[in-house]
């Protein structure tokens, strides 16, 4: 096949594109300008699409032998992910900007534009595992980025290619190593792409500007005053600017966020628990929603906050009965559905959350009565 190889500067992606050249592809090589300062955005495992992580990508494209390109998509990046994580976060919401990424520019923008120009697949160092266009966790469990995949349509997954899913992130590092490429030692970006000093508060604090609001516990009574509800996320414990713990001793965790009034609730650990989880854009992985409640396991963010569920498809949403109880569940946030299979590894479909629900009354197996 003739495929695109996004090649964002790092050592899975250089090797993905090694890999498919080793598969007989045409390949050449693409690096995205994702930044309108790209001399900004790296610092140290921080940040990415710099003129360092460009030039990166072309020597690695060099020792491979594949043509190489940069396209900039700054503006649309600007767009569909950075000022929709600004927006959500004015809302109250805690959105994951890698899932929009992967959905609005890698696999939607990249792709289209690939498409247009004869190509048959978009090829990337994503860590996941495509079966006969089923969508699985990669090998790697701490590396796995089925998650932030889950938002791909099935059109979209059948012009996909995830050469590394299949190997652990030390081995591949092995392998880059082995093949003469200079970012086989180089460090995993972490956090949030665009902010390189990790400060999300004081980067949303620049952009949204200071919206005063009350910080009150579960009877209402006011403990504290804060500059922007941008600054807290469902179930955070620190930063809160109170003076301790609750009367009770235990710790006080963001249970609530009020866009509208600026309003923060706060309360105990007992009071993150939720049962009931429900989610708007459902994309389901197959393409076709199923008809019926359907067991599951349902995950709500990239690493970790799993449970067994029981989901069905409502509208073009999600409704999502949990069996066992989650916290730290926010409005924004992806529910990734995985089928309970022998190894729970395949993705069913995803959707993204609009509200929760603390009451477990209704639990069991028929949640069709529910949708009502």
């Amino acid at each position: 096949m003739r495929v695109l190889a996004a090649m964002s500067g790092g050592v899975d992606s250089a090797v993905a594109a090694a890999r498919a050249v080793d598969a007989g592809h045409e390949v050449v090589g693409v690096h995205l300008a994702l930044s309108a300062n790209p001399g900004t955005l790296r610092t140290g495992s921080r940040g990415c699409c710099s003129k360092e992580d460009a030039g990166d990508a072309r020597r690695a494209a060099d020792v491979l032998g594949i043509p190489f390109y940069v396209w900039d998509f700054a503006d649309r990046f600007k767009e569909d992910v950075i000022d929709d994580f600004v927006a959500a976060y004015a809302a109250g919401e805690t959105p994951n900007p890698c899932l929009r990424c992967n959905e609005k520019i890698k696999f939607s923008a990249l792709s289209d534009r690939a498409v247009a120009l004869g190509f048959d697949a978009v090829v990337t160092g994503h860590y996941a595992r495509l079966d006969d266009g089923v969508l699985r966790r990669a090998v790697d469990a701490d590396k796995d980025q089925s998650y932030v995949l889950a938002v791909l349509t099935a059109e979209q997954l059948s012009r996909a290619m995830f050469p590394v899913g299949d190997t652990p992130k030390p081995q591949i590092r092995e392998e880059a190593a082995e093949r003469g490429l200079s970012v086989a030692n180089k460090p995993d970006s972490h956090d949030i792409c665009f902010i390189p000093s990790g400060d999300t508060r004081a980067f949303l604090g620049a952009k949204i500007g200071i919206r005063p609001g009350a910080v009150v516990d579960a009877d209402g009574t006011k403990l504290a005053e804060h500059e922007g509800v941008h600054g807290f996320t469902i179930g955070q414990r620190k930063g809160l600017g109170l003076p301790g713990p609750g009367a009770d001793g235990k710790p006080r965790y963001v249970t609530g966020i009020d866009p509208e009034s600026g309003t923060v609730h706060v309360g105990s650990a007992e009071d993150l628990q939720v049962w009931t989880v429900l989610a708007e854009r459902a994309i389901w992985t197959s393409g076709v929603a199923p008809e019926g409640p359907i067991e599951c396991v349902a995950q709500v963010r990239a690493h970790g906050g799993t449970a067994p569920a029981v989901a069905e498809a409502v509208g073009d949403g999600l409704l999502v009965r949990l069996r066992e109880p989650l916290t730290g569940v926010a409005k924004g946030q992806a529910v990734v559905l995985y089928r309970p299979d022998s190894e729970g590894d395949e993705v069913i479909g995803s959707g993204t959350i609009s509200g929760t629900e603390r009451d477990n009354s209704t639990i069991g197996s028929e949640t069709s009565s529910a949708a009502q």
